[in-house]
């Protein structure tokens, strides 16, 4: 088979190095890929939002399978470019994944079929949201925009200044662009937050092992939101009866609500949760893997990734026995000094060849790029650092002795990723 990815990012590298295990793949093409996943795949100069010309490159290279590893191409629609000129490709068509793009919908969707969440409203005139927060809101209260915004879209405030002031910079200065037109005020919730990816066929769902993400850039929980600093996985407050409720009134809901209201989801859908004192609630929900949760996620799976896929887009994932691996893994995320406000590009990187031939050791390239046959620094988040362990304790011991192996000048990263671990 050939097997065509789109994206950039850590989680296309570790899509990539999965589908590289599968002995039905032959050849593997990226675009536009990164340093990291070129070693596994060609890399294609073309982006990700290219729908035409990515879907004429599949056509004209016989591209057996297209994997979509992104959040934009696919609320764009790139799923429907690609069915429509009749190729294969796993991902949910533009009018199911509108579950990511659209905050207002999806809480609108879990209101209308009781998945348990958080209180809220939506508003898309600023007057009307600062009314509500001044007469009706209890503090602390969230603000987040309605579009895509990078995961980086969602406020927290503590009282009804910052609230005021987060309804200026979300819906007049557009600060998240027009994912800021409509905006959902929503209670505050407490509690740990978890992550469940899943496979889904548009009938079946068959669940991931659980992850959990660390969002703020600095040690301790601090500093702004990032697309996110670390991971772990499994989580050891995910427990067998969080497992059993989220089975019964969030998966299959979730799948048979998108079936009901004619919008039939074929591929990942990624469930944030919070574990409240009331239950399990749903925070989000994505419609792709976690970046960086599949790169914690992904090397604990011991199925063949791409059969897995193929069973989603023929309706026979309920034949498919998902199964993990009973250890652990973290990973630490390399950031470029400043991210994710401002930082240098195109700093050179050593140390690269320590990863080879180490089991249970992987360095995802998230932000970089060859420059006259060196490996560069070229983004914010620039490798995942992911290691395996018996349990989490030695998974988190492994991953931060990996994190020395690589050298670059304004390496950053936060020293505690997993540190509730030791809490649990």
């Amino acid at each position: 088979m050939k097997v065509l990815i789109v994206g950039s990012g850590g989680r296309e590298h570790a899509i990539a190095w999965s589908v590289s295990k599968s002995p039905k793949v032959d050849k593997i093409y990226c675009a536009p890929g990164n340093a990291g996943i070129a070693e596994l795949a060609e890399c294609v100069d073309i982006g990700a939002m290219e729908f035409d010309r990515l879907a004429d490159f599949a056509q004209e290279k016989g591209i057996d399978l297209t994997i979509i590893g992104m959040d934009d191409p696919l609320v764009g629609g790139i799923v429907d470019v690609f069915e429509a000129k009749g190729l294969r490709v796993f991902g949910p068509r533009k009018n199911a994944a509108i579950l990511e793009g659209s905050k207002a919908f999806s809480k609108d969707l879990m209101k209308k079929y009781n998945i348990p969440t958080a209180a809220y409203e939506n508003f898309d005139d600023p007057k009307k949201a600062l009314e509500y927060l001044r007469t009706e809101a209890k503090f602390p209260i969230v603000l987040k925009a309605d579009g895509l915004a990078l995961g980086k879209g969602v406020l927290i405030c503590k009282d009804l200044q910052e609230a005021e002031d987060g309804v200026k910079e979300i819906m007049e200065d557009k600060k998240f662009g027009t994912a800021g037109n409509t905006m959902v005020i929503e209670e505050f919730m407490t509690g740990r937050e978890v992550s469940v990816l899943s496979f889904v066929d548009g009938s079946t769902i068959r669940t991931m092992t659980s992850a959990q993400d660390h969002k703020r850039a600095q040690d301790g929980d601090q500093g702004l939101n990032t697309g996110g600093m670390g991971t772990f996985s499994p989580s050891p407050f995910y427990t067998d009866e969080v497992d059993e409720f989220c089975r019964k009134y969030v998966y299959q809901p979730t799948v048979d609500a998108m079936a009901a209201e004619g919008r039939p989801f074929k591929g990942i859908i990624f469930f944030g949760l919070m574990l409240t004192a009331d239950g399990p609630k749903v925070l989000e929900y994505n419609a792709r893997f976690g970046d960086p949760e599949a790169q914690v996620v992904l090397p604990r799976m011991k199925n063949d990734i791409v059969e897995v896929m193929e069973a989603c887009i023929d309706g026979k994932l309920d034949l498919v026995d998902l199964q993990f691996e009973d250890n652990a893994a973290v990973c630490v995320v390399l950031a470029s000094d400043g991210y994710p406000v401002k930082y240098e590009k195109e700093v050179p990187m050593y140390g690269f060849e320590n990863f080879k031939d180490k089991e249970g050791y992987y360095c995802f390239h998230a932000g970089t790029k060859q420059k006259d046959g060196q490996i560069v620094t070229n983004g914010g988040r620039v490798l995942g650092i992911t290691a395996t362990g018996k349990d989490l304790k030695e998974a988190r011991k492994n991953a931060y002795a990996a994190t020395e192996w690589i050298s670059f000048a304004n390496k950053y990263m936060r020293h505690d990723i997993g540190k509730a671990i030791d809490e649990a």
